[in-house]
């Protein structure tokens, strides 16, 4: 069973590549930037419960 150190940093490690692909893609395909953005908002959530502070990993910030 993971520990909850291991889940923060695999939780932290998407919400950076899930950053990393939105970025580009915002205009160009707007539907999957859009599908992409829902999972980053639950990861987002989901690492605030957990106590991470987002502040300098949130490039979106949306």
């Amino acid at each position: 069973m993971p520990s909850g150190a291991d889940i923060i940093k695999d939780y932290v490690t998407e919400f950076s590549r899930i950053q990393d692909w939105m970025l580009p893609i915002k205009e160009v395909a707007p539907d999957t930037y859009e599908s992409m953005h829902k999972r980053y908002l639950e990861l987002k959530v989901t690492l605030s419960s957990l106590g991470v502070n987002l502040t300098e990993i949130d490039r979106i910030k949306g």
